[in-house]
């Protein structure tokens, strides 16, 4: 198991009282000031200096702080690498180099970090020799810059709602999923240091299932025929793929015996293990004890891994948006940075899903055993303790970009099925075998096999 490198709310709340006192000091000054103009003793800011440094409002001020942390790590850091990867790599899989744009291709680079000595040289010449990484930042502000456009016709209420609905149930899905032991919002640290979220996986989904409702107000509400299309389409797909989607979840609830993330990351830490029963148990000492590894969830695994990609809206499943049949679907009518939030959100709740799978079935935060390094420990000798390489942070991002990297190999390897196709798949196919796989964990657990 390797160490977390952040502790959000210990870094939260240090911040937030560096702010405060900061605030405090200002309020100082304005009652010495005010005392000296005759005001009468203690002065009129005494109490509010007492407020702002007092233990309640340093925890409120370090929550809010620890939430939008959080939510800048995960939306706008996050956002604008997983689309630079999506388009290069699609650009790589179609035998193309994709977007180049280098520094020197900026006109207002050019005219003042170019003028610079010895540093301005990248800037003063157009290159395309670049990453291409700032054309995402590019293409985000001038989205900011378009006119947002609402259709005569729309019921405007619901079409300026649909769009807010959306972003915050995305935004909630990252304050409920954690990143390291000390990298989280929801959740409760016990006495023994660990950190507890007893219904955390059924509050994820819970906040998965708002997204499809909203889109299809955003396509009814849009009062245009192609964005009607594409919220019915929306409607139809998620009571296809949510019903398996759940199961498969009770599936690995059945095996594992918990809801709770930071349990199930610390289940998949140790090494492989199999129980056989009346045989005893073997272990694998250098294979984690990830899910994935287990043959009684593999089917769990598959189901719930498709369903994900149904839930994201990714090819070949993105039938509500499909813009050779329905223009742009359900987006249709939107324009501006509405279109931006709708956009870039399905991005974000790709990332959602595959943190979700890196938790459930990845092991999560938990490094290989080959990340730790196993030292005498001097306080029990005879004893080993291990030494983490790198932190729980980085092998969890790490996994998040590799399921991410699956979801943009399939999507562009494989075509569109119909919505009549998915809708077999999902009641005929991963319905079916979702059962099978609650019935398998079920037959595991109580024959105390694996």
């Amino acid at each position: 198991m390797t160490g977390a490198l952040i502790d959000l709310f210990g870094w939260s709340y240090a911040l937030a009282s560096f702010l405060l006192w900061i605030g405090a000091q200002l309020l100082g000054l304005g009652n010495w000031i005010s005392l000296q103009l005759g005001a009468p003793s203690p002065g009129p800011l005494e109490g509010m200096i007492g407020f702002v440094t007092g233990a309640p409002l340093t925890s409120l001020v370090a929550i809010i702080l620890a939430i939008n942390i959080l939510l800048l790590w995960a939306t706008a850091f996050h956002l604008l690498i997983v689309m630079w990867i999506e388009r290069k790599m699609y650009s790589r899989l179609q035998d193309r180099r994709g977007i180049m744009l280098g520094l020197g291709s900026s006109e207002i680079l050019r005219n003042t970090l170019g003028r610079i000595p010895l540093i301005g040289r990248p800037f003063r010449k157009a290159s395309h020799l670049g990453t291409g990484f700032l054309q995402t930042v590019a293409d985000g502000v001038k989205l900011f810059q378009k006119e947002v456009i609402t259709p005569a016709s729309a019921d405007k209420w619901m079409f300026h709602a649909a769009p807010v609905m959306i972003a915050a149930s995305t935004l909630f899905l990252f304050i409920a999923i954690p990143w390291s032991d000390g990298f989280w919002i929801m959740g409760s640290r016990l006495p023994n240091g660990d950190v507890v979220n007893p219904w955390g996986v059924l509050v994820i989904l819970g906040a998965f299932s708002v997204a499809p409702l909203s889109i299809l107000i955003a396509g009814w509400a849009s009062n245009n025929k192609y964005t009607l299309l594409g919220g019915m389409r929306a409607a139809a797909q998620l009571m296809s793929y949510e019903i398996p989607m759940v199961l498969s979840i009770i599936a690995l609830v059945v095996f594992a015996g918990t809801l709770d993330p930071f349990q199930l990351v610390r289940q998949q830490s140790a090494p492989l293990t199999f129980g056989l029963g009346p045989f005893g148990t073997v272990q694998i000492p250098w294979l984690p004890n990830w899910y994935i590894f287990n043959p009684i969830l593999w089917i769990a695994f598959v189901v719930f891994f498709i369903t994900v990609i149904a839930e994201a809206e990714r090819i070949p499943f993105d039938i509500p948006e499909a813009e050779a049949e329905l223009v742009e679907g359900w987006t249709t009518e939107y324009s501006g940075m509405r279109f931006g939030i709708v956009f870039g959100f399905k991005w974000l709740r790709a990332i959602a899903g595959a943190a979700l799978i890196a938790i459930l079935f990845l092991g999560g935060w938990s490094g290989p055993v080959f990340a730790q390094v196993w030292i005498p420990n001097i306080a029990s000798p005879g004893n080993l303790w291990p030494i983490p390489i790198l932190p729980q942070e980085f092998w969890f991002t790490l996994k998040i970009y590799a399921i991410f990297v699956v979801f943009v190999w399939i999507g562009w390897s494989v075509p569109r099925v119909r919505i009549d196709q998915i809708l077999n798949i999902g009641w005929k196919r991963l319905l079916p075998l979702s059962l099978l796989a609650i019935l398998l964990a079920t037959l595991a657990r109580g024959m105390g096999w694996f």
